[in-house]
């Protein structure tokens, strides 16, 4: 079956997966590749939170970095997110650490569901590394500091996800496909587990 038309009858059996995706994932994962491309055979609204605080603030993201300090920006990522969830079929791509918040996590699992697009080190390296508007990748060592980071942040990814897939070498395609697979696996499990909740209440 060609590519495009097995999309499209996964697009039409997954029709009731109404609620909001949200992406989370290091820098370099392909959050914003893959949210845009599944957006489009989800026929929902991609939505990308860093460029949601760039448009409210009026500047870029490494300047208010260089300004307000990470803490800064970490207080307008939540401020932008308690608004972004509110939203209906949307797509979002996060940022990086929008994990690292307690209340940014609740956020997202109550709100839609949260997919964990995982990569090695190295291959967000080769995708990052030459990104000027990644602050927090400005130093000598790169692949120490993303090394760092992910031993950090991995363990709240997973945690937080509903659905985790690695988003390494495999084309945008080929990711797509899958997630669009395992979002239906996820929806079915999710109907089973509210009709055994209500023959329960019955009995």
């Amino acid at each position: 079956m060609h590519f495009s038309k097995a999309l499209n009858k996964r697009n039409i059996e997954i029709q009731s997966i109404k609620k909001n995706i949200f992406l989370i994932g290091m820098m370099g994962a392909g959050k914003t590749t893959i949210g845009k491309s599944l957006a489009n055979y989800l026929n929902k609204i991609f939505v990308d939170s860093d460029h949601e605080i760039q448009l409210r603030t009026g500047v870029k993201i490494p300047l208010i970095f260089e300004i307000e300090g990470e803490a800064g920006f970490r207080k307008r990522e939540t401020e932008a997110l308690r608004d972004l969830v509110k939203l209906e079929n949307i797509i979002l791509a996060t940022g990086g650490g929008v994990i690292l918040n307690e209340e940014n996590r609740r956020l997202l699992k109550q709100n839609g569901i949260v997919i964990y697009l995982c990569a090695s080190v190295d291959e967000l390296l080769r995708r990052t590394r030459t990104d000027k508007n990644r602050p927090l990748l400005q130093t000598e060592d790169q692949h120490a500091r993303l090394t760092e980071l992910l031993e950090h942040r991995d363990f709240l990814y997973r945690n937080t996800a509903d659905i985790i897939i690695d988003s390494g070498k495999q084309g945008v395609r080929s990711l797509v496909y899958k997630l669009i697979r395992k979002l239906r696996m996820y929806d079915v499990k999710q109907q089973h587990a509210a009709h055994l909740e209500h023959a329960n209440e019955r009995t």
